[in-house]
């Protein structure tokens, strides 16, 4: 069972306002979290920022759109008043034993987000995925197989809808190595009995976010689903701790 601290576990009374900030992603390591989850938009100059809005004003004293601002300017900004935000490349090199699942939140991040990939010689330490098709279908074409990635959302209808996970492998091109999926999208129930069959036949994991509720992470975890995210890394340890499947990261 992997169990991904969701912006560094933003939930999580002790980092409550700092979402995305080194000192989140820090103190989820910091209770035994090896996988991180986080997203991604590009400056106008090309630096590769882990932040998840299109613009400041939420999270930061600042505000204005981040794709219209240089780094320098970013810099400026501070998440819940007192933490910067960080680039990509400075998470991977600060937390170099932790994978990171990176959601690729914007046009023209692609390549940017590939350079540092290769810069940190990241390669087995990512797992890429977007809700954009266009997105999606550039980082692969571009990553040519050295980065694993998650399923789009024509993907995951595929696993949903098709009698087979070998029928929806071979529609899928054989790219998904996880389907990260909320529990229901609107009426429909997406994390059935069946989609995690269809999924583990055709060799793909079933993540699932972004679940807080006790209740809710373990039926889950009867339903056999392979990865929980969670804004709740206290409640989440707890839970599999309970049940046994809590590992201990060095």
């Amino acid at each position: 069972m992997l169990a991904f601290a969701h912006r560094g576990g933003a939930l999580h009374p002790d980092v409550v306002g700092l979402e995305n900030t080194e000192a989140a992603f820090a103190h989820a390591i910091s209770l035994g979290y090896v996988y991180l989850e986080t997203d991604v938009h590009v400056t106008s100059d090309g630096v590769v920022l882990a932040f998840h809005d299109n613009v400041l004003d939420r999270v930061t004293d600042r505000t204005g759109a981040v794709a219209d601002q240089t780094y320098a300017q970013i810099r400026e900004a501070r998440i819940g008043g007192r933490a910067r935000i960080p680039t990509m490349s400075e998470l991977l090199g600060a937390f170099p034993q932790a994978r990171f699942n990176i959601d690729i939140k914007a046009p023209g991040t692609a390549q940017p987000l590939l350079d540092v990939i290769a810069e940190h010689r990241a390669w087995d330490r990512v797992l890429v995925g977007s809700f954009s098709r266009t997105r999606m279908k550039e980082f692969r074409a571009l990553a040519r197989g050295r980065v694993p990635t998650s399923a789009h959302p024509f993907e995951v209808a595929a696993f949903r809808l098709l009698p087979s996970g070998r029928l929806a492998r071979f529609v899928t091109g054989g790219h998904v190595t996880a389907l990260q999926v909320p529990v229901h999208r609107g009426p429909l129930r997406i994390v059935t009995a069946g989609f995690v069959r269809r999924a583990h036949a055709a060799g793909a994991h079933v993540h699932v976010w972004t679940v807080d509720d006790p209740e809710e992470m373990r039926d889950l975890l009867d339903r056999g689903v392979d990865g929980l995210v969670t804004d709740r890394t206290d409640i989440l340890k707890d839970i599999l701790l309970h049940h046994g499947l809590w590992r201990d990261h060095p």
